[in-house]
């Protein structure tokens, strides 16, 4: 059973294997971004500001990551591994009561900022035993092109947490770059951080 994908370019064959980076390995790394995130806004010892910093990049971190997987994760999963399909449904469930967690925050102060740090925990461990299944059934070349429309997905993603929106293609693949690209303008304008790189950069004075 196949992962649903345009087709390859005419002159490809089954030994074809595009350039980029597997699916697998992006849901892999994010994750560990993920974590790290939420152990990081969950210190104690953290000031406020950094904080601030933190959660705003978790937030984004977050949004993007959850938009990519409804576009391409989760639509593969369900394709390749049929058995899954109640898996990946409680799962959207589950992402929407996330995103609707971090949007209720009112500031990295917040006592529900634990409970946000736990739902990406719970999330990660739940996408893992969804992504073992499609490991094996999915080939290199299909896990690398999901790989590289989950990166195009996560560039056009939203940076903050719109649980309204759908989470199933093909609309979210319209609405998401949409109001992906509001929230970049806000982001701009109030010089909000959204990568992890971010997070390195000294603080304007």
């Amino acid at each position: 059973m196949t992962v649903p994908l345009p087709p390859l370019p005419p002159a490809a064959d089954d030994a074809y294997r595009p350039g980029g980076r597997s699916l697998a390995d992006h849901v892999d790394r994010e994750h560990r971004a993920l974590l790290g995130l939420a152990g990081q806004v969950t210190d104690p010892g953290l000031d406020g500001a950094r904080r601030r910093e933190v959660l705003d990049v978790l937030t984004a971190a977050v949004s993007r990551h959850l938009s990519a997987e409804e576009q391409y994760f989760f639509p593969a999963a369900r394709a390749a591994v049929p058995e899954s399909g109640e898996l990946v449904d409680r799962e959207i469930e589950a992402d929407a009561a996330l995103l609707t967690a971090l949007k209720g925050l009112s500031g990295p102060d917040d006592p529900a900022v634990a409970d946000v740090a736990d739902r990406v925990r719970r999330h990660v461990s739940r996408v893992a035993a969804l992504l073992a299944p499609l490991r094996e059934v999915a080939s290199d070349a299909e896990l690398i092109r999901l790989g590289n429309r989950w990166e195009i997905a996560e560039e056009a993603a939203p940076t903050r947490p719109h649980p309204g929106t759908p989470a199933t293609p093909p609309w979210n693949k319209i609405v998401e770059p949409a109001v992906g690209v509001l929230d970049k303008v806000r982001d701009v304008v109030s010089g909000r951080r959204t990568r992890l790189a971010d997070l390195e950069r000294p603080r304007d004075l």
